[in-house]
């Protein structure tokens, strides 16, 4: 076993939701490919570089884009989180919300359809063509949910959406959990819908509020947000996890042309986070 693939005991996890076809022609080795899979998106390297020991990589290759296609890699990701919930190893008191930009390749551009707009997850800003990565970890600096867009796309726009992908399932009856008891963010999430979204749903936010926002409490009379520090100062936790995710060099640096192979990407490598 080489340092990018699985080991015996996250294969054992994820193996029973990669059955091969009852019937047709002899399919490669499931675990070969994964493996394949994985030292793409650790390396960054194009797949027709795949070593060949992992088969042809034009195998390697259509198995990654049909399972990106059918939500298989979305499926495992449920499915490692559901079992985690079920042992109690999710930490759901505090959930940490940020973005990360990554710079988008040369090759990234070009898709067919829809160019490099905003179809494609990327967009023009400082940095050049980028893509943003939101995301939402639990307490443990795991990743529970995330969505990618253009780079130029505002942080705060996309946190409720990044909470709604917050489903983990139960192992036995009942609704998915959906709720933390607080959410950490930074002072670009501080805004009178979001604190309103949270407020309904009965989530605390430790969210601090800018300077024009406490100046305008101040000349209204009103008195300032309550900060709960201890859960703020837990908000590194979301970066760590970026870091880690960021550790995978097709991450780092969108190569992908199609939004949604590089969201199966990022997809896979949450999951890693998740394996044992």
């Amino acid at each position: 076993m080489r340092r990018h693939e699985l080991t015996d005991e996250s294969w054992a996890v994820i193996e029973p939701l990669l059955a091969p076809p009852r019937m047709g022609r002899p399919v490669r080795d499931r675990r070969q490919v994964v493996n394949g899979i994985l030292w793409k998106l650790s390396t960054g390297a194009a797949w027709r570089d795949l070593p060949e020991r992992y088969g042809p990589w034009k195998t390697v290759y259509e198995r990654f884009r049909r399972w990106s296609a059918d939500g298989t890699w979305d499926r495992l990701l449920a499915h490692v989180q559901q079992h985690c919930d079920a042992v109690g190893s999710v930490d759901w008191t505090v959930v940490c919300v940020d973005s990360t930009t990554v710079r988008a390749h040369q090759h990234a551009a070009g898709a067919r359809k829809g160019g490099s707009g905003p179809g494609e997850a990327i967009g023009r800003s400082r940095g050049g063509l980028t893509t943003k990565i939101h995301l939402a970890c639990d307490g443990q600096g795991r990743p529970l949910a995330f969505t990618i867009t253009a780079g130029n796309v505002n942080d705060c726009t996309q946190f409720e959406q990044v909470m709604a992908r917050i489903r983990v399932g139960r192992s036995g009856p009942g609704r998915p959990r959906t709720r933390p008891e607080q959410v950490a963010a930074d002072k670009g999430y501080s805004s009178t819908k979001i604190r309103s979204y949270l407020r309904r749903r009965g989530i605390k936010a430790a969210i601090p509020e800018r300077i024009d926002q406490i100046n305008g409490r101040i000349r209204r009379g009103e008195g300032r947000c309550r900060l709960d520090r201890a859960a703020y100062r837990r908000r590194n936790l979301v970066e760590r996890c970026f870091n880690k995710l960021k550790h995978n060099k097709a991450l780092a640096t969108r190569y992908d042309k199609l939004a949604r192979h590089y969201q199966a990407l990022v997809t896979i490598a949450c999951l890693r986070l998740w394996l044992p």
